[in-house]
């Protein structure tokens, strides 16, 4: 027990500090490029604006086939271009870099939905004042589907947070290397205990936040 302690001690404050800097990088990334997908692809397939079905089947395949495929394989296949830019991929920033690609194409769907969910009468009322759809989208679009958005955005985080434990799998840092290096290879199980308590404390605290926050947006 005391030298499980001493591990929790010396390694846990690093390992969450990694993981809160994959999670936030990947997150600010994912929301902001998958938001912009996800609003191309709603008013590409929109007849009520710039209505462009091929442009909208093209990113949407993009889009599929990244998610298709499983975050290790993402992981892996992400190897050797991280390598080519950071040296060391072994990182958590090269961490980093995997998950804001995995979360892009997540939270250009969440996105995407969020934005359809919009009153399609409130939409045909704006173009027919003559708002332009820079102004539909700043003043009807993103206020209207705000708790949509929040909602996703809660999702991806958590999400990216079981994501980033699996980059401990390559030795990348964070909670995931922890638990593998002192909890798998030395057989540490009070270590694992400890790191699925605070995941399991962490996620609840996440959607609890988020829910009482999109509940505040819902109109």
């Amino acid at each position: 027990m005391a030298e499980t302690i001493e591990i929790l001690q010396n390694h846990l404050p690093k390992a969450l500090a990694d993981t809160f800097y994959m999670v936030a990088v990947a997150t600010i990334i994912g929301v902001i490029v998958g938001g912009l997908i996800g609003l191309l692809l709603f008013l590409a397939s929109n007849s009520l604006f710039h209505q462009n079905i091929i442009l909208h089947k093209t990113v949407g395949f993009l889009v599929n086939a990244i998610r298709s495929l499983p975050f290790l394989i993402l992981l892996v296949t992400l190897i050797p271009f991280l390598a080519a830019i950071l040296g060391d991929p072994y990182t958590p920033t090269g961490a980093a870099i995997s998950l804001s690609i995995a979360a892009i194409p997540f939270f250009a769907r969440v996105a995407e939905g969020a934005f359809t969910e919009v009153d399609a009468g409130t939409l045909e009322a704006s173009v027919a004042q003559g708002a332009t759809t820079k102004q539909i989208v700043v003043g009807v679009i993103i206020p209207e589907s705000l708790p949509g958005l929040i909602r996703g955005v809660v999702l991806t985080i958590i999400s990216l947070l079981g994501y980033s434990a699996m980059v401990g799998t390559i030795g990348a840092g964070g909670i995931g290397d922890l638990a593998i290096q002192y909890g798998y290879y030395r057989y540490e199980t009070f270590v694992l205990i400890i790191i699925i308590l605070l995941l399991v404390v962490v996620v609840q605290l996440i959607q609890w936040g988020g829910d009482r926050l999109a509940q505040y947006f819902t109109r």
